[in-house]
């Protein structure tokens, strides 16, 4: 069998920055083994498989080189992208997932991609596991949580910056992975991620749990509106909009590899 692939660049105006993603798009059915092969061949932190449903609703999922990902941001945008880049007609695509209900993703006129997403606030926890607090050099003024990942608060930029993760400790966290966060100078906030249980070390840009970052950074900051760094290797910007329920996360893409694989 060959397949299409495409390789993007999410959260980023420029090649070699953001988050690279596989993308493939078939109307063949995949088996879940095949899925996962490919993307640890990919060796991505994310591979999406696209299926179409009608002209502008698709069914989606990713594949970490490690596991299937429940929700991946990233990985979104770059298929949207792509599905953008084949039809000029279209405007807006709508991705059918198994876990986190219908993302509805917009083309805007500024070159940004806009994704729909839940809003995924998290919630202060009680008891801070002994795990998270040895896998950070840095100890956290306060500690939250939602479905995805443990959010480990700071009051500095520069703690994000300095601080050194330990990934056998934070492995022990699974299912959970760790998001590090703090107000920002030049952005509303900045954030790495960590997620040695799902994916690797620590991912580029990570645009799933900012449907988490923007609602707290929202309140503490009194804002709907902010703009945000993932403070990474690669590094990537991404705005964020409250909306009722929803976490509109917006960013750039580009087009690194278009090609052909034989599976």
């Amino acid at each position: 069998m060959i397949l299409n692939i495409n390789i993007v660049d999410a959260f980023t105006s420029v090649a070699f920055k953001g988050n690279s993603a596989a993308v493939l798009i078939t109307e063949h059915n995949l088996s879940d083994e095949l899925m996962q092969n490919i993307a640890i061949e990919n060796n991505l932190s994310e591979t999406a498989f696209v299926k179409p449903l009608a002209k502008n609703s698709f069914q989606i999922r990713w594949f970490s080189p490690i596991t299937e990902i429940d929700f991946c941001g990233h990985a979104t945008l770059a298929a949207a992208f792509t599905l953008f880049a084949q039809d000029k007609s279209l405007l807006q695509v709508v991705f059918q997932t198994l876990h986190v209900g219908e993302l509805t993703v917009k083309r805007k006129n500024d070159g940004l991609i806009e994704m729909s997403f839940p809003n995924c606030a998290p919630k202060h926890v009680d008891h801070i596991p002994e795990d998270l607090l040895n896998g950070l050099s840095i100890k956290p003024k306060q500690v939250l949580k939602n479905q995805q990942a443990y959010f480990a608060v700071y009051e500095h930029e520069s703690d994000v910056i300095q601080v050194v993760q330990n990934s056998n400790e934070l492995k022990k966290l699974k299912p959970y992975d760790v998001v590090v966060t703090a107000p920002a100078s030049k952005y509303d906030f900045i954030s790495r991620y960590f997620w040695p249980a799902n994916g690797g070390d620590e991912d580029p840009v990570t645009g799933s749990i900012h449907a988490g970052l923007a609602p707290f950074w929202a309140k503490q900051l009194n804002k709907d509106n902010l703009s945000a760094y993932q403070a990474s290797q690669r590094g990537g910007e991404l705005t964020c909009r409250i909306s009722d329920d929803r976490v509109l996360v917006s960013g750039k893409a580009v087009q690194y590899l278009q090609g052909t694989i034989t599976v």
